[in-house]
């Protein structure tokens, strides 16, 4: 009888001890904790509170009444939704534009820092990051106008081809539908690569200096010390991106195509989010738009936990 409550005592102080160990690491991060309140109200306030308007999504939703009281219609603006030729469509758009930002986007900016990293001037590396990143704090309505005059018929992409003579006549690149969902890719490209490769940047920085002069006595070159050293290093890293830039694989945009858009290549630049304004939202038909952007969260959230899930298969870097 003694042992067995010795033994019960026993199993309750490794407990203990962690506790009171997890409560000292609490005092030393107060102050860390402190800073992180307002970003956890923010997420409360605007990211979770919101989700009660979902309840608008199976009822028959009226401006101005309480949500409450309003009449209850199950999934019926699920079923208009999927029954809507328009809505697959324009998901078809945004699956074909997010896969084309997410590989163009992912491999620009890795190679952008590899090759910065590779760089041994330093006032050089400093103006080509400057000059990379500088895109990202131009709005897209200044982006979409400089775009659209680079890309115009007198434009300077249309006078090299003609100087190289490349093309016979000017082609106006913005308004070929089969074209849209690249050029949409290549300038999402120009605003954001510099931005996105400063992470990896971040990351390089970080590796042990012992693993390159290991590699320089072994007689290994740059491509090999980046091949065999660097890139495995960023691993997880890009896995962790790579994840979470799934979730958002129906986040194809709204600015970037709304603005870059016209009469021409409409049936390809339409996304979700476009869908949801001029279906749903400039309609009054707020129930069939909150329907579509349920669809559009459960199907990040669905796609996010398999990424995550399958990383976790491959024993590589995962979210949890």
């Amino acid at each position: 009888m003694e042992l067995k409550i010795e033994s019960a005592s026993m199993k309750h102080k490794p407990n203990q001890s962690q506790f009171v160990a997890d409560l000292k690491r609490l005092r030393r991060q107060k102050l860390l904790l402190l800073m992180s309140i307002p970003f956890v109200i923010y997420v409360i306030v605007f990211s979770y509170l919101p989700l009660w308007g979902w309840l608008m999504a199976f009822q028959k939703y009226k401006l101005g009444s309480n949500i409450l009281n309003n009449e209850w219609v199950g999934l019926k603006y699920f079923r208009e939704l999927f029954q809507d030729d328009m809505f697959m469509h324009v998901l078809r758009n945004t699956l074909a534009m997010s896969i084309i930002n997410l590989v163009f986007g992912f491999v620009s900016s890795i190679v952008l820092a590899l090759m910065l990293n590779e760089v041994r001037k330093v006032f050089f590396k400093r103006i080509v990051q400057t000059v990379s990143y500088l895109p990202h704090f131009i709005s897209w309505v200044v982006a979409a106008n400089l775009i659209m005059t680079i890309f115009s018929l007198d434009g300077v992409v249309n006078t090299v081809l003609l100087k190289l003579h490349l093309i016979s006549e000017p082609i106006l690149l913005m308004s070929e539908p089969k074209a849209f969902w690249w050029m949409i890719g290549l300038t999402n490209v120009w605003k954001e690569v510099g931005w996105n490769a400063i992470i990896y940047l971040a990351a390089m920085a970080m590796i042990n200096p012992s693993l390159y002069e290991a590699a320089d006595m072994d007689g290994a070159g740059r491509f090999r010390k980046m091949w065999s050293i660097t890139l495995p290093s960023m691993l997880p890293l890009i896995v962790i991106l790579l994840i979470m830039n799934i979730g958002r694989i129906l986040d194809a945009g709204f600015e970037q195509q709304y603005l870059l858009m016209n009469t021409m290549v409409v049936d390809y630049a339409q996304t979700i989010d476009i869908f949801v304004l001029k279906y749903g939202i400039n309609l009054s038909r707020y129930s069939f738009a909150t329907a579509a952007g349920i669809f559009k969260s459960v199907i990040s959230i669905i796609l996010l936990v398999m990424a995550n899930q399958f990383a976790k298969r491959m024993g590589q870097s995962r979210l949890y």
